[in-house]
């Protein structure tokens, strides 16, 4: 029977294209708006690590003291005592230390003019932990971060700028005025949302060289990017002694078990540094956040993205109603045909299911140009200056979402023009005949 109902659909559709377009369009505009939003939505909250990012966690102490304008929450960075002391205490199955800054790169003995990258300063456990793609040769080891060594990894890109893409393990890279050994090239890498530095935009480009914490501590010589101070240090090279946070940390602990170690630790350690006087709170202001939990803390999915999205929604919602009553109208029209078919006996439930049939096809027509408007909506927010605008693409799974959502908005605006067609008196019709 369905091939028979569709069948039925189709020279419906064909003798009322007007009507046909007009419920088309209501439907394609609807999905099209809503799909870009919710596509958008969807790209900007996904999980940058899945299957890793519930083992992942970001520690927080508060050691501002006195704290500033009666905060609740920590800063998302610490000082460098309090990160120290939480790295070096070893609690976690791995753990990165970590912090950034612009950093002067150039190629010695060349000619060419020196390029300013930004540099990730962290520990070996960096590039286990957050699965990070090797081109060329690997990370460092703990030992290099012991003894102070000069080597790098550098970006894909980077590598691109300086040596063609060739492997470039071996060679040395001048950072400032220093030479650092590169032992790794990594493959194009850029985590959405770039999960790992809290003081980044969400969506911005990951650094170009990574370097051991130790070794860029004598490198850089304090001249670290991002940080915050209560008090005014001493001098901005010496952030190790200073009341300023612009070092954190990430912990990998793979055990429910190992989490509330850990959690214990932090607020113990909080506790203590309280009662010593360093901190001006305690354990209220530590935390311990797994990966997606900071990431929602922190606002990963803009709010006007989501104000957007609510009022796509909305627009589809009155898509809706418009459909309900073009149906409605397109199957009142038909009274005469409906009343012949259930006096030759036609029972309620067929002509319903004729009815749902057809606008199931309306619905399927309507997604079809509803994906042509959503890849148009999304080549529109590419075009926009934000830092997210590189992720507006339509994948597999809103590429199916987009005609569900088009063929189930259009069988629920046809239930009640279905049942009210269903509905239809055979002896008055064939009497108005």
């Amino acid at each position: 029977m369905f091939a028979y109902y569709l069948d039925l659909a189709l020279r419906s559709l064909k003798r009322n294209r007007v009507l046909t377009a007009l419920m088309v369009l209501a439907i394609a505009v609807g999905i099209g708006a809503c799909m870009t939003t919710l596509t958008v939505v969807h790209l900007l909250s996904g999980d940058p690590l899945p299957g890793k990012s519930s083992t992942l966690f970001f520690p927080q102490v508060d050691p501002e003291n006195p704290v500033v304008g009666g905060s609740t929450e920590p800063r998302p960075a610490m000082d460098y005592r309090s990160a120290m002391d939480l790295w070096n205490a070893h609690r976690a199955d791995r753990q990165a230390i970590i912090t950034s800054s612009p950093v002067k790169v150039r190629l010695p003995d060349s000619g060419q003019p020196p390029l300013l990258p930004s540099m990730l300063s962290t520990s070996a456990d960096f590039f286990p932990m957050f699965d990070v793609p090797f081109q060329y040769g690997s990370g460092w080891s703990a030992d290099d971060d012991a003894h102070h060594a000069r080597v790098a990894v550098i970006s894909a890109d980077l590598n691109q700028k300086l040596f063609g893409g060739a492997n470039s393990v071996g060679r040395i890279l001048r950072v400032r005025d220093a030479d650092m050994r590169i032992v790794g090239v990594l493959k194009p890498w850029r985590p959405t949302p770039l999960f790992y530095d809290p003081w980044s935009q969400n969506f911005s480009k990951s650094e170009d060289v990574f370097a051991p914490f130790t070794s860029s501590m004598e490198i850089n010589k304090g001249n670290f990017q991002a940080y915050t101070c209560w008090h005014v240090p001493p001098s901005m090279g010496d952030l190790q002694n200073a009341d300023c946070v612009w070092v954190w940390l990430w912990v990998e602990l793979d055990s429910p078990a190992k989490v509330r170690d850990y959690a214990r630790f932090l607020d113990d350690y909080a506790n203590t540094q309280k009662s010593l006087g360093r901190f001006a709170v305690g354990s209220e202001h530590a935390r311990l956040r797994d990966l997606m939990t900071w990431l929602t803390y922190r606002g990963q999915v803009p709010g006007d993205v989501r104000l957007q999205a609510w009022l796509a929604s909305a627009f589809l919602v009155i898509c809706l109603f418009n459909a309900v009553g073009l149906l409605l109208a397109k199957f009142l029209r038909r009274s005469g045909e409906i009343g012949v078919r259930r006096a030759l006996g036609a029972s309620r439930g067929a002509i319903f299911a004729q009815c749902l049939v057809e606008a199931g096809l309306i619905g399927l027509l309507g997604g079809g140009f509803g994906w042509l408007l959503t890849l148009f909506g999304l080549w529109l927010v590419r075009q926009q200056p934000v830092d997210y605008a590189h992720l507006a693409h339509l994948d597999t799974a809103m590429f199916l979402v987009t005609f569900v959502l088009a063929v189930g908005t259009s069988l629920l605006a046809g239930l009640i023009p279905a049942l009210r067609a269903s509905r239809v008196v055979p002896g008055w019709q064939l009497k108005a005949l």
